[in-house]
């Protein structure tokens, strides 16, 4: 990614499809997440960032943790209320609904590609 500002982009994953993406990167964005929504459409990166909860989620979310390259470091489902452990390699979280990184493909090994 070569910039780091707010905004949309595209999620590319090998072999999968090309996803719609919100970039939270600004303290404002990333602090405001996905809190009060009730879906997420593609999914949210935020960036930098190596942990996140889920109090006063509306919605249970995919998680996937990203190194500085966008290679998955793990992927994991986390219910409203949760606090996410923070990965000390960890340089982006990526969010969607429950179940679409699974539909998508998304596991660990795999390098993501952020396209503006």
């Amino acid at each position: 990614m070569a910039d780091s500002q707010d905004g949309f982009a595209r999620l590319r994953i090998p072999g999968g499809p090309l996803i719609p993406l919100e970039i939270a990167a600004s303290y404002r964005a990333r602090t405001r997440g996905l809190l009060g929504r009730d879906a997420v459409e593609g999914a949210l990166l935020l960036t930098p960032a190596s942990s996140v909860h889920t109090f006063r989620m509306r919605f249970p979310i995919d998680v996937a943790y990203l190194s500085r390259d966008f290679t998955v470091l793990s992927v994991r489902t986390m219910r409203p209320g949760r606090l996410g452990a923070p990965r000390p390699r960890a340089r982006h979280v990526l969010e969607a609904e429950a179940g679409a990184m699974t539909r998508w493909g998304l596991r660990p090994g795999l390098r993501v590609g952020v396209h503006r």
